[in-house]
């Protein structure tokens, strides 16, 4: 990847660890809704064979 200049490698860093920090939390508070949606979408499977 090439060099920007003006841009700091650990400002950036500490950027890309939050923001891999708010992915995964918002993965975690998700997680309550995954067997829900197993359901729904193995609902609309069954439903949709003819």
């Amino acid at each position: 990847m090439a060099r920007v200049g003006g841009r700091n490698i650990a400002l950036s860093w500490v950027a890309g660890i939050f923001c891999a920090g708010v992915v995964a939390a918002l993965l975690w508070l998700a997680l309550p809704i995954a067997p829900v949606l197993g359901d729904l979408f193995g609902e609309v499977l069954r439903r949709a064979q003819f």
